[in-house]
Order: structure tokens, then sequence, then C-alpha cells
């Protein structure tokens, strides 16, 4: 059983790699990437920028392609100013924190703007990176909304973590996914000095045990430990920072789409009948206000793969995912953010 275990987990985690990818047609600020795009709507011109955060083993653009596919030029392309950051694919969330903060201030820095605000948008991992942000430098953020969101761990990392420690299967795991970060790296641009990666970092922080340590220092937003899973929301305003969040609740509408058959197949190991993403079970990813769960899995939350996330017997029964963000946007300009 373990090694089936094991070779379901290895192949979740190349299909996540092979189709994370983040934004394009950009012009540079420090690690993070401003978007360009031809103006059509002012239907997402939000009053601060938007600042989208990739999740584990993720990155900004890779050889042309969008983590975020599609979305950041159909936010700019609304009037929005967005910016596509870059941090480690592989660490503590408190340490990616940091870096995005970083990257926060670069932008302040090159807008000329010492009191500007952001609408911080993340993804998986990307949604306790945001929620860091927010709880220690609230001054800096409008909004925090989570997509996807590893808030509350996940118990495929715990299947990763009971691995005997140094054993031939974990080491195995470790080397791979180090190997395919360096990858990823390398082709998206990141700096090693600036962005370290540690794999073992990473999967400390997403078990359920460290999203619940992560949740005891930064608890902003999150429904109540314990709370049933019928308790979709937590506080939607937190030290003047409003929280949101919606997520997938499904892994295998899609006859076309490569990422369904190993997501389902991690889903149906790790969360036993628990709605879940394929990544993540669904009632974990909770924060702030609840704008709803989509027949989405853990890839198609941001439009990937390639941005075939309805090739199924469900195609006009949802949004777009695109659509999905910008009426998020316009939901941000409506508040006033």
């Amino acid at each position: 059983m373990i090694k089936k275990w094991n070779a379901a987990l290895c192949c979740g985690l190349a299909a996540a790699a092979a189709w994370m990818a983040p934004a394009a047609r950009a012009a540079d600020s420090g690690a993070s990437t401003l978007v360009t795009a031809r103006v059509q709507s002012a239907e997402a011109k939000t009053k601060y920028p938007i600042v989208l955060v990739h999740g584990l083993l993720g990155f900004d653009n890779l050889l042309g392609v969008d983590y975020f596919y599609g979305i950041p030029d159909t936010l700019a392309g609304a009037g929005a100013r967005v910016y596509v950051a870059q941090v480690s694919g592989t660490n503590t969330s408190e340490i990616r924190g940091e870096q995005l903060l970083q990257e926060l201030k670069t932008i302040r820095a090159m807008e000329n703007d010492p009191a500007l605000k952001f609408n911080l948008i993340g993804h998986s991992q990307g949604a306790p990176t945001v929620r860091y942000v927010a709880a220690v430098a609230p001054d800096m953020v409008a909004s925090v909304t989570s997509v996807g969101g590893a808030n509350g761990g996940s118990k495929v990392a715990d299947l990763l973590a009971k691995l005997p420690e140094g054993g031939i299967a974990q080491t195995a795991v470790v080397t791979a996914v180090g190997l395919l970060t360096n990858v990823i790296g390398v082709l998206s641009g990141k700096d090693p000095g600036q962005l370290p990666e540690v794999p073992l970092n990473a999967l400390a922080s997403l078990t359920t045990a460290g999203g619940a340590a992560f949740d005891a220092k930064f608890p902003q937003g999150r429904p109540a430990p314990g709370a049933s899973c019928d308790v979709k929301s937590g506080a939607a305003v937190v030290g003047g920072v409003r929280y949101y969040s919606w997520s997938g609740v499904s892994t295998g509408f899609n006859l076309f789409d490569p990422s369904d058959a190993p997501l389902s197949a991690l889903g149906t190991l790790a969360f036993s009948g628990e709605a879940n993403d394929g990544l993540l079970a669904t009632c974990t990813t909770r924060l702030g206000t609840h704008l709803g769960d989509y027949r989405q899995n853990h890839l198609d939350e941001v439009n990937q793969v390639l941005g075939n996330t309805y090739g199924s017997q469900f195609p006009y029964y949802e949004k777009k995912v695109p659509a999905i963000f910008k009426e998020q946007a316009a939901r941000l300009k409506s508040a006033g953010l």
C-alpha cells in the first residue's frame, strides 16, 4: 500500500509541477512582474494594485506560460493594475511571506507611494503566504483572497511526512522535488540566493500540524479552531483587512484534463470521501467571506492545464476561471479597495 501511495504522490507532484505556471507580457519590478494588456473596460479597476501569489512549486512565468493562466491579462484588460509575485517554490509560508513583503516594499518604491496598499490573491501555499503579510504588515494590505488555499494544511503532505525520516522513499521524493524545483527556478529566472528552496521546510508547513501551528500564530480570517465544515466563513474584516476565499471541490469531471487522473488518485488516497480538489480538503481552505466552491481540481483553480478546465459534462454550468477572478476584482472595486 505504501508503494501505491508513493507512486500516486510522485505522480501528483509531477503533474502539479509540469502544469502550474505564472504570468507573461509584463514589465519587471524587482522579483514581481507588472502585467500590461490592452484595457477594454474599467470593470476590475481596483483602487489598489492586485498581486497574484503562486503556490508550491510555482513561479511567475515559465517559458512564456502563466502560472495563473490567462488571469493576469484578463484582470489588466478590465482595468486592474496587476503584479505577479515570485517567491520560493519550496519553503515555509513565513519565509515566503517575508520574500513577498520585500517585493511589496519594492513596488511601493517603484510607484513612489510609501503608503500604497495591495489586494493580495494567493493560490495554494500562496494563501498562507499572503496571510502572513496581512498579519505582520496590515498597513500594506487592503484585502486577502485565498484561492484553493492551503490554510489548514494538507493530508497529502501528512502522507509524505509519515514516510520514514531519512528513508529511501522520503529521500527519493525530496530529491525529485528538489531537482524539479531547481529546473523550474532556472527556467523561470529565480535567483537561488534571494529565493532559497528547501523542500522539507515546505513539507513541514503544509502538513495539517503545520497548518494548525500557522493558524495559532496568524488566525486572522480563519474559522475558529475545531469548527465544523458547515462553517464556511471566518471573520470578514480583521485589522482593517478584508478576507475572502473560494476553492475547488472535485477532481474527476474533465475527461480531457491530464491533471484529473493523478489528482483524483491523490484525493481518493488522502481524503476518504471528504470534498477535495486533489491536494486539499475543501473545508480546510476557508478564509474570511466564503465566495463559493467550484467543480475544479487544484490546478483548475488557476486555469490550468492551459485553460482546459471544463471540457467535461459540465461545460456550461460553471464560470470560466478568469471570469471568477475578474468578478472578485469587481467586488474589491465596489468595496472601495
